[in-house]
């Protein structure tokens, strides 16, 4: 599932040998981990996958710049890496193969991972827009 959603070579790069998984009631995988960090969840009604902080990490250091990043300008830096929302006016990059819907990496204007996300609107909508969220953070760095 992580080659399909991310490419080809993403699911060696978030799952070494060494994972664990935590699985739902119905005995289906729900939750991977490496040693205590949180890589991935898989979503229930889909299947796909919802990074945690240590899959994008990991993602993080696999795609090079700008692939699968959302960059924020420096104001928003802090509250981003606490969990809070992206707003389309704090957008000053975005990788432009990216699709709503996408789970993204957000970064600081000099690609610092803040938090991991997904992307509410296709790369050419955030350009139009000049308000209103363009980013559902699910977990930020700082966030405790």
């Amino acid at each position: 599932m992580a080659d399909f959603q991310f490419g080809k070579g993403c699911g060696n790069v978030l799952f070494p040998e060494c994972v664990s998984f935590r699985l739902s009631k119905t005995k289906r995988v729900r939750q991977v981990f490496n040693g205590n960090e949180h890589i991935a969840t898989v979503r229930a009604k889909d299947g796909m996958l919802t990074l945690g902080m240590e899959g994008a990490r990991l993602l993080h250091g696999y795609f090079p710049a700008p692939e699968r990043r959302v960059a924020v300008c420096e104001d928003a830096v802090p509250f981003v890496a606490k969990g809070k929302t992206t707003f389309a006016k704090h957008i000053i990059s975005l990788d432009p193969e990216l699709r709503a819907g996408d789970e993204v990496l957000i970064v600081s204007g000099s690609d610092e991972l803040l938090a991991t996300g997904q992307l509410l609107f296709s790369p050419s909508e955030i350009a139009f827009l000049d308000r209103g969220a363009a980013v559902d953070v699910r977990r930020g760095k700082d966030q405790s």
